[in-house]
């Protein structure tokens, strides 16, 4: 009898584990495919600015970027000399918020974009983890 109840208990824990092993697949998957871009997609890009501004500047530059077409948030940190925005792919692109920014703003100014090595650093999903392993292992299965 109890043999029976251990036997029971062991396979239900294994149950238990691999169905938490399904969900953690299906959850990877569902993450880590591409989006589609819609109406309600937002991107968010940087702009360095090149030189010290002041929080008046920061101030030209927040209301300049929040009446380009597309662009939904910005915050500009004088500090730091950084100006982050989201926007609506739909609507516009970020090469041409900072191109027009370059154009019309007298600041010396260039987008941000991270290097691969960077974003590699920076995905939670590393090459070498165990997730990147079982997620490359789910896509080649489906």
């Amino acid at each position: 009898m109890q043999k029976r109840t251990w036997r029971r208990t062991v396979m239900a824990v294994l149950c238990i584990a691999g169905l938490f092993v399904i969900i953690l697949a299906i959850h990877i998957y569902i993450v880590t495919r591409p989006a589609l871009i819609d109406a309600n997609t937002r991107a968010m890009a940087r702009i360095d600015i090149r030189q010290p501004i002041t929080q008046v500047d920061a101030d030209k530059i927040a209301t300049w970027l929040y009446q380009q077409k597309g662009v939904d948030h910005v915050l500009v940190n004088p500090q730091s000399n950084i100006a982050v925005f989201t926007f609506f792919p739909v609507r516009t692109t970020a090469n041409e918020v900072v191109g027009n920014f370059k154009a019309h703003m007298p600041y010396k100014a260039e987008r941000f974009v991270p290097s691969p090595e960077a974003l590699k650093s920076g995905c939670p999903v590393a090459s070498s983890s165990t997730t990147y392993k079982v997620y490359n292992w789910l896509k080649h299965i489906f």
